[in-house]
């Protein structure tokens, strides 16, 4: 939910079984229905890459498979058209397996996280597609993608060290939060639930934070520039505090300090509170930092 009422990007970390696809999935049914622009937008894309519109006013899904190349995802070719990146412009785009991606084009994200748009040069072009997308990303802690626990793992340290470090540091410091996601007890896999109640109740909270941020801001909380995140986030002494303590300790880069105020704000927005407090700057950080044997 903190995701989908930010536009907030998500990493999920846990063994195969644990329900990451679905949960991916998931995030698209909590976004809002596309507005007139954005539809217009989405239906462009689609045009020029030759592809039939997807549902109309419905943000799109892409989840490419991981031997999908870099051309394939940022776009190109002649006429140039655009990649995965930009088909999931105004959705989400699925990212399953991330380490079994070629590192080479998982850098290629780094530029259009920031800015919302992805620039292709070619030999005899220029061209530039939109790329407002919502990255979810999900891996497993390990290779051999089973419970990572040291009794039960037939991966080296030095074998999943290499494994994580297929995702670069750049790009993991652009993803707001870290989510591991532990195996479900079989007691639960078993049990008949109703999930369609408390799914139209996030749906709604999401649609309400959503309201506050467009009037409060003009945009989402992910979107904002870091001068407007600092003039307008109403962040109490102890949530500042907090968050100055926190990264000196962690060493947080700027950019990972405006991304915790960022998901702080949505946090805050989903409880519709006003001011940005210390529960919720903690929230956010607990996001900062993968723990790689929580996750397992």
């Amino acid at each position: 939910a903190i995701a989908a009422a930010g536009g907030h990007h998500i990493l999920m970390i846990g063994p195969p079984g644990t329900g990451k696809t679905m949960l991916a999935r998931c995030l698209q049914g909590l976004l809002p229905t596309l507005s007139d622009e954005a539809a217009r937008e989405v239906a462009a894309v689609y045009s020029a890459a030759g592809l039939p519109q997807p549902e109309p006013f419905r943000p799109p899904f892409r989840d490419p498979h991981h031997a999908t190349t870099a051309p394939a995802m940022v776009g190109g070719g002649g006429p140039p058209q655009p990649g995965e990146i930009s088909l999931a412009h105004r959705g989400v785009l699925f990212l399953d397996e991330l380490p079994h991606f070629k590192p080479s084009v998982l850098n290629l994200l780094r530029e259009p996280l920031e800015s919302q748009h992805i620039h292709v040069a070619r030999s005899g072009y220029r061209a530039s597609f939109p790329a407002a997308f919502q990255l979810v990303a999900a891996m497993n802690p390990c290779p051999a993608g089973i419970i990572c626990q040291q009794a039960r793992c037939r991966c080296t340290p030095e074998q999943v060290r290499r494994y994580q470090n297929r995702v670069s540091g750049p790009l993991l410091d652009r993803i707001d939060l870290h989510v591991p996601v532990p195996p479900v007890p079989n007691h639960l896999l078993l049990a008949a639930t109703e999930q369609s109640a408390a799914a139209t109740l996030w749906q709604q909270q999401v649609a309400r934070a959503r309201v506050r941020q467009s009037a409060r801001q003009g945009r989402l909380n992910a979107e904002l520039s870091a001068k407007a995140l600092l003039e307008g986030i109403d962040l109490t002494d102890d949530g500042h505090e907090l968050l100055a303590e926190a990264s000196e300790t962690f060493q947080l880069t700027a950019r990972g300090v405006h991304r915790v105020l960022r998901v702080a704000r949505s946090v805050a927005d989903l409880e519709s509170t006003e001011r940005v407090e210390t529960p919720h700057v903690a929230e956010a950080l607990s996001y900062r930092a993968i723990d790689w044997g929580a996750a397992a």
